[in-house]
């Protein structure tokens, strides 16, 4: 069964109000969004990679491609709106009976084993939904007004989330929501079932310019690991 990657990389720093894209900021040199495809490669060198990136942005990734010597082949598509739509845009790209994981192009440090676990996962069962305890107190706040939640009933989702082509591109023929903040939540929207698998709390989404500096140093310690022969 081939296998896919899909990076959603679709922000345009309009949120950040940097002039540069976050999947474009540079740690040690380097932008995140090579991280994110090196961390890939360290899994296999036979995956196939589908980029959504902002138009206006397209040449600029070529640029940052051939500034670090990045050969590696890959197709880049138009990103959305919001994610969902880059997602959804990047999937006509990906061909039935495939196994695809679709990433956020600004987490770089996903490591090799959970890179392994969702694509067991979603071969076994149909998808592989990565997540991490809470470990702090979780209030809910609504109308003013908060209340505790039970911590240990509560996750963090993270990417990479896997699924068999057969059941996520069918899942995607939908209009936009709101509540799409993930492709977990629009799977499960049209009835799907959901397998949680362990993340990794490694597995950060640089957000901040802060995020750059643990990120940084996760990196020097993920970089040791060797590419599989």
């Amino acid at each position: 069964m081939q296998k896919f990657v899909l990076i959603a990389a679709g922000g345009t720093g309009k949120r950040t109000g940097s002039p540069l894209p976050k999947q474009f900021w540079p740690v040690m040199g380097k932008p995140i969004l090579i991280y994110v495809f090196e961390s890939f490669l360290k899994y296999s060198r036979d995956i196939h990679f589908v980029l959504a990136l902002p138009e206006k942005h397209h040449d600029t990734w070529e640029k940052l491609c051939i500034e670090h010597g990045v050969a590696l082949k890959h197709k880049v598509v138009a990103g959305g709106p919001t994610r969902f739509h880059s997602v959804k845009n990047g999937l006509k790209s990906i061909p039935g009976g495939a196994l695809v994981a679709i990433h956020d192009g600004v987490r770089p440090v996903v490591s090799l084993g959970l890179i392994s676990s969702v694509f067991n996962y979603a071969q076994k069962f149909g998808n592989a939904i990565p997540v991490i305890p809470v470990n702090e107190s979780v209030r809910q706040i609504e109308h003013g007004l908060s209340q505790s939640l039970p911590r240990d009933q509560i996750r963090l989702v993270q990417t990479p989330q896997c699924f068999r082509t057969e059941i996520i591109k069918p899942a995607y023929n939908i209009n936009y929501r709101d509540s799409f903040t993930d492709d977990a939540t629009v799977l499960e929207h049209g009835g799907g079932r959901l397998f949680l698998v362990d993340g990794d709390p490694n597995n950060i989404k640089v957000t901040t310019t802060t995020d750059l500096v643990l990120a940084e140093t996760l990196l020097k310690t993920h970089q040791q690991r060797s590419y599989p022969e």
